[in-house]
């Protein structure tokens, strides 16, 4: 068996955008899907950077406390005055699914590039951006600078549609300057007109692949499962059931066990495969980043094991 965490040669992540709290009615959780992604990335062994900004506040200070003590580089991170903290007011279904109300005006609109970040762009292995801090210019501006710099870098795009901030037009202009793009079925449904109520999901992945230049497409499904178009070969891999606390950041910590599975040389069907594993791990306990140890029991295998916060 092998501890995934404190591997040698750790690859190097920066995951671009939001970096919040979540606020449930259980109570605060950091969150930010780039956040999210770069927590699991990190519990898996790799290097991560978040690119984000907090402001100059107390909750500002909790996140970086946060990243901290989990071991993460915050040299990504910028301190704002005169701008609060991101928050997200959070209301869970009966199934434990979010719906969202996002603040404006906070933070992580404003995205500073340092020269630290260009420096950490220029020798990493993957960058993680979504859609959702693409409302402002002033992101997709910053964006565009580490795209143009990360050169080498495997380049993922998590679609992440919330109303009011989900223009189809800024998303599609995405796809082309992604290696992989990471939807849900909704998402599928809105951007390719299939992928609910049993329409074709591979059709919409494909479709998708193809708009994009033939980059790789992955579509979870929630309770059914998840999808992976990877040189042009459909993968599926069903859920296991699991007594659902709540759904927030269990598909980002899919995206980061995908990622770290297919870059360390493992079959796209083994990595998705891994990757349901922790999104489901994550929807079972409350919150998107409880505390565990990753461990690797045979090759494209592994499991989870939830430790002190």
């Amino acid at each position: 068996m092998i501890c995934i965490q404190g591997m040698k040669d750790s690859p190097l992540a920066l995951c671009f955008g939001e970096m919040l709290w979540d606020i449930l009615p259980e109570g605060r959780f950091a969150g930010g899907a780039p956040f999210n992604v770069g927590y699991h990335l990190s519990r898996l062994g790799w290097r991560a950077m978040p690119v984000s900004s907090v402001g100059s506040d107390a909750l500002g200070a909790e996140l970086l406390a946060l990243l901290r003590g989990w071991g993460v580089n915050t040299g990504g991170v910028a301190v704002l005055s005169g701008v609060p903290t991101g928050t997200v007011a959070v209301e869970l279904d009966g199934e434990g699914k979010p719906r969202f109300e996002i603040r404006r005006n906070v933070a992580w609109d404003a995205v500073p590039v340092s020269d630290e970040v260009i420096a950490a762009a220029g020798g990493a292995d993957v960058l993680v951006f979504g859609s959702l801090s693409q409302r402002s210019m002033a992101n997709r501006q910053a964006l565009g600078l580490l795209l143009a710099t990360a050169r080498s870098a495997l380049k993922v795009f998590d679609v992440n549609l919330r109303p009011p901030f989900d223009d189809a037009g800024v998303v599609r202009g995405l796809f082309g300057k992604a290696d992989i793009i990471k939807l849900n079925d909704d998402e599928l449904d809105r951007l390719a007109g299939c992928g609910r109520g049993g329409r074709d999901i591979e059709r919409g992945a494909r479709e998708i692949g193809d708009v994009a230049g033939g980059k790789a497409v992955c579509v979870t499904c929630g309770a059914q499962g998840a999808g992976l178009l990877w040189e042009d070969q459909w993968h599926w891999e069903a859920t296991r059931p699991v007594k659902v606390a709540d759904t927030v950041g269990s598909g980002d910590a899919f995206l980061a066990a995908l990622v770290a599975g297919l870059r360390w040389g493992w079959s796209p069907t083994g990595a998705l495969a891994g990757a349901c594993r922790l999104g489901e791990w994550v929807a079972a306990r409350r919150g998107a980043t409880p505390a565990y140890r990753a461990t690797a029991t045979t090759r494209e295998n592994w499991s989870f094991e939830e430790i002190a916060g």
